[in-house]
């Protein structure tokens, strides 16, 4: 990566300098032409160190489009397969493009060197646009589509995110507002929340729906921050909750995974859900309907938020002018038998 944060492509010339043979030798191998066998595996060890990228929508000048959109899910790969959100996003995604005649390209980035890994191959030509899943604050990825210009669609949206990428999302902090409320409304009042993804824009927003629906009930003790929307973070955040008060008689969980995790937690402790302590979640994901009792929560309509993404993105790469800067979904409150 360069200090702007965009890798430079290397080029033909690059290659034929580092192998030491002509740029028409380079361009022979590229398009899978003949040379002999020692000018090949030249060629092949140039390209290796000089990190050198087809551009493949300039070499198909004719029609100068991948006809391939990225998907890019900036989770851990374990917390990738457990979450029925993201599988579910890229499901509405794909069926979208495929309708349009567009291929999903899936990257997942879990490490430095799958951004920079990633940033290279969006730098190449090989996709036409992409969706954005799951961005944390200030990602060098959202900086890289602002400087490449790449068609884009971010689901969420983070602090950094310039007003030129459109996004689509749902009003966490109202949601996360309106189920608390319904919690207070079965009589708790010391109701705890346990925070995972507070460097995202919706783990920052259930925070604050929480806090501003608690008012002057809201203690920042009862406020457990762990780092993923999964099952092992419910456990840990609610044995940190039990353990500084005992007595918490409400949870909001920020997700229905880690709300799951969170009521095996207060099985083992003997405590009864609802009658001890009420449980709510946020997804209406395949894991509110798997848990005992049935888990209170906030539907996200995960289909939907991606199709409509990609339905942005499309329009984006066909030049339409009229694309809006935002979409919101509407997320209801789904009351089951946990609160």
């Amino acid at each position: 990566m360069t200090s702007s944060g965009a890798p430079r492509r290397s080029t033909v010339k690059d290659i034929a300098a580092a192998a030491g043979v002509s740029r028409g030798t380079v361009n022979r191998v590229l398009n899978g032409g003949y040379v002999s066998p020692d000018a090949r595996a030249a060629i092949e060890a140039a390209i290796a160190e000089v990190g050198y990228v087809p551009n493949t929508a300039a070499r198909n000048l004719k029609r100068r489009r991948s006809e391939a959109v990225g998907f890019l899910a900036l989770e851990p790969h374990t917390v990738l397969l457990e979450d029925p959100n993201i599988g579910a996003i890229m499901l509405g995604a794909n069926a979208a493009l495929s309708l349009a005649g567009y291929q999903m390209v899936s990257l997942v980035i879990d490490s430095d060197r799958d951004t920079e890994r990633v940033a290279r191959y969006l730098s190449g030509g090989f996709v036409d646009g992409a969706i954005i899943v799951s961005a944390r604050a200030y990602d060098p990825i959202t900086k890289l589509i602002g400087q490449i210009g790449l068609p884009a669609v971010y689901v969420g949206h983070p602090p950094d995110l310039a007003n030129a990428i459109p996004f689509v999302g749902i009003d966490n902090a109202g949601s996360a507002g309106e189920i608390t409320r319904r919690l207070m409304a079965t009589g708790r009042r010391r109701i705890g929340m346990i925070a995972p993804a507070l460097n995202r824009d919706s783990g920052a927003d259930r925070l604050s729906g929480f806090r501003d629906a608690l008012g002057d009930l809201f203690a920042p003790e009862l406020v457990a921050e762990v780092p993923h929307y999964d099952y092992a973070s419910g456990v840990n955040g609610m044995r940190e909750l039990l353990r500084r008060e005992p007595a918490v008689d409400g949870v909001f969980a920020a997700s229905d995974a880690v709300a799951a995790g969170a009521m095996q937690v207060l099985r083992e402790a003997g405590r009864e859900v609802p009658g001890d302590v009420g449980v709510v979640g946020f997804d209406d994901s395949s894991w509110a309907a798997r848990t005992q009792p049935p888990l209170s929560t906030v539907h996200q309509p995960a289909r939907e938020l991606g199709r409509n993404a990609a339905e942005l993105v499309h329009r984006q790469i066909l030049g339409d002018a009229d694309v809006p800067h935002s979409v919101l979904l509407p997320s209801p409150v789904v009351w089951r038998q946990s609160a």
